[in-house]
């Protein structure tokens, strides 16, 4: 039976064939062959017909601060409906209280610094991305791809990161169990040194998201 609008690394490891990160500080899990080969593709393609520069919250000054582009995924494309399906169904949140899928693309020299998912309750921009729908509470995250050299994800306050492999899924709760929000959740999308990168995201709220259509 679907929960309401969250999961718990326990439940996920629970499922079989995904493993948890070993830190009491952080619920991290990853899912390798999330999704194979043909339907990465696919993203990727639809990602390259309609990138866009990325934007960030909170603009903090720094211009290289989020270098990569961005693609806001067709939610009524029946392909795209399928794979946000299968996060939810993975995730057992149910589809209303995720954000639309979005990709990211980053080229040689691109990246995005250290950052956190959540919106910074003290931030200028909280009431405006927070009014509706909440706080982010889970992100997955899927590779499509590995470029030639660089774009790992690095999360910052354990020095841990992941290499690129394509179909493989990351995805962590960016809250405590109090519901505060989880600094050790902070992470770098590093530099990309050879090639190209390409990756979606789906983010999960605390309350429904405004869907149309």
């Amino acid at each position: 039976m679907t929960q309401a609008n969250n999961t718990s690394a326990d439940y996920l490891v629970a499922l079989g064939k995904v493993q948890r990160f070993p830190r009491k500080e952080i619920e991290l899990c990853i899912v390798r062959n999330f999704l194979d080969s043909d339907e990465c593709s696919r993203l990727v393609a639809m990602i390259d017909e309609q990138r866009r520069p990325s934007t960030i919250a909170d603009p903090n000054g720094d211009d290289y601060f989020r270098t990569s582009e961005t693609c806001d995924l067709d939610h009524q494309d029946r392909f795209v409906a399928e794979i946000d399906a299968k996060i939810c169904g993975l995730a057992n949140i149910d589809r209303k209280y995720g954000e639309p899928l979005q990709g990211q693309r980053y080229a040689v020299g691109q990246e995005f610094k250290a950052h956190t998912d959540f919106f910074d309750p003290a931030g200028q921009d909280f009431i405006k991305y927070c009014s509706i729908s909440g706080q982010r509470t889970w992100t997955f995250m899927l590779y499509l791809n590995e470029p030639d050299a660089g774009g790992a994800t690095r999360f910052t306050r354990f020095k841990k990161s992941f290499t690129p492999e394509t179909g493989t899924l990351l995805c962590w709760n960016n809250r405590n169990v109090d519901g505060s929000v989880n600094e050790w959740t902070l992470h770098h999308g590093m530099k990309v040194r050879r090639g190209t990168k390409y990756v979606i995201t789906k983010w999960f709220r605390e309350k429904p998201w405004p869907w149309n259509g």
